[in-house]
Parts: C-alpha cells; sequence; structure tokens
C-alpha cells in the first residue's frame, strides 16, 4: 500500500510524523519542487519522501492536507480518481454554506475527487496535538472517521491504529461529517476535542 500526504504545512508535518514514528514509508508533496521542502522531511524521519504532485497522486491513499480552498487544484491533478482513497483532512472555516451549495464541506471534497473514496478525519485535532505521541498514559488518542463507504472507512479505522491512534467511526459524511467539519463561521462539534480511548 503506498501512502500519500498533500500538503507540508503544520497538519501536513503532524501526519508526517505519525508515519515516521511508525516506520512507515510516505510521499509528501505540494504544488512546489520537492527540493524546496526536502530538508524538512528528513528532519522528520528518512520514511517520509518528498515527491511532486503527479509522483504523488499515484499513491492508493492519499491525506487532503491542503487548505480547502486549494483542493480543486489537487483534484485536477487526475481525471480519474476511481480506486483511490481520499482523506480530507481540511477545514473550511471561513467559507460560506452558499460557496459550498449547502453540502458539508467533505460532501463538496467528494465532488471534487471524481471515482475516490472519501473519508472525513485526522482534522478536528489542533497540528501540535497530532504531531505529538497518540499514546497517552496507557490509552490512544481518538481520531474521528465518517465517510459513504463502509470498506474506506474500515480501511483509514486500520491504518489509523498502525499509526498508534484509536479510530471512532461517525457515520455517513451528511451526519458524522457535520460534527467534525469547520463551515462557513462555525466549528462542528467534536472540533479540537482531544480524547484519549483506555482499551480493555
Amino acid at each position: 500500500m503506498h501512502y500519500a500526504i498533500i500538503g507540508f504545512g503544520s497538519i501536513g508535518q503532524a501526519l508526517s510524523r505519525a508515519f515516521a514514528r511508525k516506520g512507515i514509508d510516505v510521499s509528501v508533496a505540494t504544488t512546489r519542487d520537492p527540493a524546496s521542502f526536502a530538508a524538512e522531511a528528513a528532519a522528520i524521519g528518512s520514511t517520509v519522501k518528498p515527491c511532486t504532485l503527479a509522483e504523488a497522486v499515484n499513491a492508493d491513499v492519499l491525506f487532503l492536507a491542503v487548505r480547502f480552498e486549494q483542493h480543486r487544484d489537487v483534484a485536477g491533478a487526475l481525471a480519474d480518481w476511481t480506486g483511490k482513497t481520499v482523506i480530507d483532512v481540511t477545514n473550511a472555516y471561513g467559507v460560506s454554506p452558499e460557496t459550498l451549495g449547502g453540502l458539508p464541506s467533505s460532501a463538496a471534497i467528494a465532488k471534487a475527487f471524481s471515482g475516490a473514496r472519501v473519508v472525513k478525519g485526522f482534522n478536528h485535532l489542533a497540528a501540535a496535538v497530532l504531531a505529538g505521541d497518540p499514546a497517552v498514559n496507557g490509552g490512544r488518542r481518538v481520531v474521528f472517521l465518517a465517510s459513504d463507504e463502509e470498506d474506506a472507512a474500515a480501511d483509514v479505522a486500520d491504518l489509523a491504529d498502525n499509526l498508534g491512534f484509536a479510530a471512532i467511526r461517525l457515520g455517513g459524511l451528511s451526519q458524522g461529517g457535520l460534527l467534525v467539519q469547520a463551515r462557513g463561521n462555525s466549528w462542528g462539534p467534536l472540533i479540537f476535542k482531544d480524547l484519549v480511548r483506555f482499551d480493555k
């Protein structure tokens, strides 16, 4: 399985640290030349591989960690996203519901990434928290997931587990997605909730 993170700002780097902690290879890309952020990637770990956007979109599972306003630029890198899983880590704070056509922000992402299995997830934690070790006092930090594709949500839950997190699935994008989205001038009720699950 080939993983990629699109975006290498604070959230993209936080996700990269999660992969590096577990020694899992992940490609990282922006719209810039990979050489421009190679030093930052190397500082995180040897499993974090800078590449071009055109190379990154060949991955099986992609984290969309760009500003919401940039998602169409990324979506345009492929005509058809069938067979790929896109994990929507964006927040559309400041983007009006009218601009989104009344849709949840993750549904707008799903519309742009035609054919992809879209899972909303990993977006409710602040970058500094997401970058930290998810093992907390004998428990695991929670990440919330929402998707209209049950199989995709299960696969991303397995990935979250491999990265050391505890995934909680919230249902479909139009229900669970609303709990963890930012849209307009409001935050979903689970945004910034830093929870830890203790397994029996």
